[in-house]
């Protein structure tokens, strides 16, 4: 915070994250965003299989800076960015080879004016501005800034373009995402428009219990079981 102050940034798309270190200690050098060449990644989530892609991408020249696994998806997706330079299409080749839970925000320096944003197994909600976009891993996080929320699906992928947002598949397949109001307060959308956190917590106990199991499933079995569930 200091250092934005000091050194204010300036353009017109912008992405920051704080997130728990689940890989690697609290510091600088893991702190979010990671970059790799032109390609730049905030994540929230656990990938899988993020060893064996490290090793994978150490064999073909890349260096990491970091003990994240996050690092590996900006690897990932600058090693497609070389072999095929639409940035939009790297990005969706990278985030096939991922197995595990991600909701990601990626930026290139050399498509500037873009952002894409994508969704598996963690949470992501777009707000809808006036002539502007946002992205967060939850209602309370941009409420203050519109009340106008499209909620992203397991697999889904939003391109924020020109001013436009354009929400397809990871495979390709254009998505038509209508909006949903919110009227909550503050508070309610921290309880989740539920009355009482109590009520809140009932009700997100099958999910607590599914992740929890496919988070185990994975750890024993790999990305088959993923697809069974």
């Amino acid at each position: 915070e200091r250092l934005l102050e000091s050194q204010p940034l300036t353009g017109n798309i912008g992405i920051g994250h704080t997130r728990w270190a689940t890989h690697g200690r609290p510091s600088e050098v893991n702190a979010h965003p990671h970059k790799a060449g032109p390609v730049i990644v905030v994540h929230n989530g656990i990938i899988e299989n993020y060893l064996a892609l490290k090793e994978m991408l150490i064999g073909r020249g890349h260096h990491f800076s970091s003990e994240t696994d996050t690092e590996v998806i900006s690897h990932l997706v600058e090693e497609k960015y070389k072999s095929n330079p639409d940035f939009e299409q790297a990005v969706r080749d990278a985030l096939r080879e991922l197995r595990g839970a991600y909701a990601v925000c990626i930026l290139c320096e050399r498509a500037p004016d873009v952002l894409i944003a994508a969704k598996l197994g963690s949470p992501m909600v777009v707000g809808l501005g006036s002539g502007e976009f946002f992205v967060a891993s939850d209602i309370p996080a941009i409420l203050s800034h519109t009340r106008e929320m499209v909620f992203m699906e397991d697999g889904e992928l939003a391109v924020f373009r020109d001013g436009a947002a354009a929400f397809s598949t990871i495979a390709g397949e254009t998505l038509l995402k209508k909006p949903r109001h919110i009227d909550w307060s503050p508070l309610m959308a921290e309880k989740g428009g539920y009355k009482h956190f109590m009520l809140k917590e009932i009700f997100e106990q099958p999910r607590a219990i599914r992740d929890t199991l496919a988070g185990r499933l994975l750890e024993e079995e790999g990305d088959v079981c993923l697809n069974a569930l």
